[in-house]
């Protein structure tokens, strides 16, 4: 189970957050002090950190926050830390993005957003750590790097050309279909290029409203907009120096593809409410599962801009389009306490994989949920992966219940499901929890 370590001295959010966070799977740790936050995260496996930036009612500096941050940071460097903060502290949360943090939220915060948040940055933050424990699959020639692994031709083509284009500056479009590691792969084009001390910021152009986008991106004076009570940098400012990715694309609305290219073309802005001209210097990676030339001719996305993201192409395929690629990623996300059967060997082989790795991932860890020992055999998988049966997932949700007594929580956290989605299945399939508790 993923673990968020919470730091606040506010009784209430650490109510709220615990609440949040528990309803949806994760184990919640809390800390109400700098010194209790960093005896946790010593003696404990954390996946996540969520911080506020001051600890003692009075403080509004940011001061606490930022000392946390960096002693976190030297302690475990992999810890992906998200900072909660108020107007207030919005300069100095930008400055620790840049230094490293994952990301932050404005109070009052959007579940949702956080939410997502979460998910993407524990999961980096196992991957993380996973890969630098990955050796090679039993044929010993797969590779490993942060983020990848791959033996199949097509992938090492496509990491050949992505190791010539992180060295350089251009603009890069990331496409391939949900689940196939666009955003991985903008994370390893960074982290190969000349920028990679200098922030990666990560910009989801789908999930901001149309009437947030400008502030989002570029920044607002105080008073440009109702809320707006201090002036706040946007994401172009703080990518400054380093790389801004920008993931959906293809869902950004024609009104935002005009503003977006004009920083594109030229590095200028200004800041909602402002009249002052602002420069700067970031390599914009770009990424979308859309089909952006049929866009183009539907009158949907600007011809100008695309040619503007567009400079190189990199399309990652399909995870059917690499199957010598299946063994080892399974092999990696099951660990080095597991191992699979030839008859699960073959099974994983004969699956199609339309959610791609992800979907893989998802497979293995439930999996081992149903495995009796060490050996994960290919009865593990049924009723987890592609082509799956009514009977077989009402049958594994029957299991994992009786398992866990009933309890709604638990069972939901072993099958990846939040709370809300495992109703919705036993509400299908008629199963009542308390005569299997």
């Amino acid at each position: 189970m993923i673990k968020v370590l919470v730091v606040d001295d506010n009784p209430d959010i650490i109510a709220a957050l615990d609440l949040l966070l528990g309803l949806h799977g994760y184990q919640v740790l809390t800390a109400a002090t700098k010194k209790q936050a960093l005896m946790i995260a010593c003696h404990q496996v954390i996946d996540l950190v969520i911080q506020d930036m001051n600890f003692e009612q009075g403080l509004t500096s940011g001061s606490e926050g930022q000392c946390l941050f960096h002693e976190l940071r030297a302690m475990k460097p992999e810890l992906p830390v998200i900072l909660i903060t108020a107007w207030t502290q919005l300069e100095t949360a930008i400055e620790l993005v840049k230094a490293g943090a994952a990301d932050y939220l404005q109070k009052p915060w959007n579940d949702t957003k956080l939410l997502e948040l979460v998910e993407r940055y524990s999961s980096e933050g196992r991957d993380k750590l996973n890969a630098r424990e990955y050796e090679t699959s039993p044929g010993g020639n797969a590779r490993a790097q942060p983020q990848f692994i791959y033996q199949s031709p097509v992938m090492l083509a496509l990491m050949a050309d992505a190791e010539k284009v992180a060295s350089s500056q251009v603009n890069v479009l990331i496409t391939g279909a949900n689940g196939s590691g666009k955003e991985k792969l903008a994370d390893h084009l960074h982290q190969h290029s000349p920028r990679k001390s200098a922030p990666l910021i990560k910009v989801n152009m789908g999930a901001i409203p149309q009437e947030l986008m400008e502030a989002e991106l570029f920044g607002a004076e105080k008073g440009a907009y109702t809320g707006a009570n201090q002036a706040r940098k946007g994401r172009f400012e703080a990518a400054d120096g380093g790389t801004l990715f920008l993931d959906e694309i293809g869902n950004l609305s024609l009104s935002g593809q005009m503003k977006l290219l004009r920083v594109l073309q030229t590095g200028e802005f200004e800041r909602l409410g402002s009249n002052d001209t602002l420069k700067v210097d970031v390599r914009v990676l770009s990424a979308t599962n859309s089909d952006l030339p049929q866009a183009i001719k539907q009158g949907e996305f600007r011809e100008d801009l695309y040619y503007r993201l567009n400079v190189i192409e990199l399309h990652l395929p399909e995870l059917k389009a690499r199957k010598a690629d299946i063994l080892p990623l399974a092999q990696y996300f099951i660990g080095s306490d597991y191992q699979l059967s030839d008859d699960a060997k073959q099974y994983l082989l004969s699956c199609p994989w339309p959610g791609n790795v992800r979907e893989l991932e998802n497979a293995c860890k439930r999996a081992q949920v149903f495995a009796q020992d060490a050996c994960i055999k290919a009865g593990d998988f049924k009723g987890v992966s592609t082509g799956n049966s009514a009977g077989n997932e009402k049958q594994q949700i029957e299991q994992v219940l009786v398992k866990h007594g009933g309890i709604i929580k638990h069972a939901a956290t072993e099958l990846g499901l939040s709370r809300q989605a495992l109703y919705r299945r036993l509400e299908k399939y008629r199963i009542d929890p308390g005569a299997l508790g």
